[in-house]
């Protein structure tokens, strides 16, 4: 992990309210690059209300986010964008019918000078983000459909990157795959990490997170009970922090972490 003075995200005391009941209180997280901070908590906890505000599906009510230092204004999707802010949902968003290349430019596709299709420029350049990220993989010419779960977190990461993403939003990458695509995954993280991305990876799978996460943020009741090193904290640490909203001696609590009594 890179870690420098200026955080590539700052999220600080982010709330948002619906309905009168506050989804997220005061939250605060940051991200530096070359890093993956894994956002951890119960169904309901806040922790995919907070990170939806990064990327702009949800308008913060009050707080401040900070990219590289800079405050920044991210209202909706296409703000996230602007700032190299992408989401990989757990679904994955892929169009199952067409190829690899067709999905990566799905939206943006590069058009020839006659108003066509320029297929040969597209797979020429899946074939270049594809050798970076996943150089194993050869299926450019099938239909994602047919691809493995592992192969199509890979396109998915791909589209995610070839538009100089800088920032990505993990839900849940390795939820319904198999151990070696799980490990397929975690060589793409890997990858992604030297490559100096910020990772902010939701996942409930506390084992995937000590193996792929530098840090944890968790999250009880929409406020942040403690962030953690994961090299200093147990799992059962961790579940602690999830379940009773204890912080133990290895991390730096947060407004919601319960206060043991003198």
């Amino acid at each position: 992990m890179e870690q420098t003075s200026t955080p590539l995200v700052e999220m600080k005391d982010i709330s948002i309210a619906f309905g009168g009941i506050r989804a997220v209180d005061g939250a605060s997280c940051d991200l530096y690059p070359g890093e993956v901070v894994a956002l951890l908590g119960h169904n309901g906890a806040g922790k995919s209300t907070f990170i939806k505000i990064l990327s702009g599906a949800y308008k913060r009510d009050a707080g401040q986010i900070f990219i590289n230092g800079e405050e920044a204004t991210i209202s909706n999707p296409r703000d996230a964008k602007k700032y190299g802010i992408e989401t990989i949902y757990q679904t994955l968003a892929l169009a199952d019918n067409v190829d690899a290349a067709a999905n990566l430019f799905l939206g943006r596709e590069v058009m020839t000078k006659y108003g066509t299709l320029d297929d040969v420029a597209m797979e020429a350049e899946a074939r270049k983000v594809m050798g970076r990220l996943n150089p194993r993989f050869q299926r450019f010419k099938e239909p994602v459909v047919k691809l493995s779960g592992g192969q199509r977190q890979s396109v998915a990461i791909a589209r995610a990157i070839l538009f100089n993403a800088r920032i990505l939003i993990m839900d849940e990458p390795t939820a319904a795959l198999g151990p070696q695509e799980t490990a397929q995954v975690g060589e793409l993280v890997k990858q992604l990490k030297a490559d100096g991305l910020g990772i902010f990876l939701i996942s409930h799978d506390i084992q995937d997170v000590f193996e792929l996460a530098d840090r944890v943020c968790v999250m009880k009741n929409g406020q942040v009970v403690g962030t953690a090193r994961t090299k200093d904290v147990t799992k059962d640490e961790v579940l602690g922090m999830i379940i009773l909203g204890k912080c133990p001696p290895g991390a730096i609590p947060g407004p919601g972490a319960i206060r043991e009594a003198a």
